[in-house]
């Protein structure tokens, strides 16, 4: 069974080398690459040049949708649909909105940041092709892998391998779809 490659993956022994590793694939013209470590590591994200996310902005929206919504509805609902008038107190009253408001502006942005995140990590995702990798078991307890995916523009599967080689990783592997 032939299936096309996902990737390349290589093995590394601790941190500094993974490290030393993703800069200088990163130096080489490689950018389609990920990391996979037991903890996070110091200094990873700055050597693979990983752009910030647009989560923390997706949030703000979340939040502030959620509070125009709930005011906007608060004041529909008892100034323009229902107006009720007790005790000669003005229909708009915007003291009386700020505890609404201010939840929905919470629970505007909470449910962003976990939609978000969510969406933008590309979960649910039960399969992932670096599971038939055998030795990727070992990322969760003592090992670092970096891969280098098919996509990246720079890549060719011999070519890639040996120079994950050339880097001192413990072992190459060609990862299938």
């Amino acid at each position: 069974m032939n299936l096309p490659l996902y990737g390349v993956a290589a093995e590394f022994a601790d941190a500094t080398a993974l490290v030393h590793a993703a800069r200088r694939t990163r130096e080489a013209g490689y950018t389609r690459m990920d990391a996979y470590t037991p903890f996070p590591v110091e200094g990873l994200n700055e050597a693979m040049a990983i752009r910030t996310t647009i989560l923390p902005y997706l949030i703000l929206l979340g939040g502030i949708l959620g509070g125009v919504g709930g005011y906007a509805f608060q004041y529909w609902a008892l100034a323009v649909a229902y107006p009720f008038n007790v005790g000669g107190r003005p229909l708009h009253s915007w003291p009386m909105f700020i505890p609404v408001t201010f939840e929905l502006t919470i629970l505007g942005a909470s449910l962003a940041a976990v939609l978000g995140m969510l969406a933008l990590n590309g979960l649910p995702m039960p399969y992932h092709p670096l599971f038939n990798v055998p030795r990727f078991a070992l990322a969760s307890r003592d090992r670092f892998f970096l891969c280098v995916m098919a996509n990246d523009p720079k890549f060719d599967a011999h070519q890639t391998a040996e120079f994950l080689a050339g880097l001192g990783a413990r072992e190459v592997t060609e990862v299938p779809q």
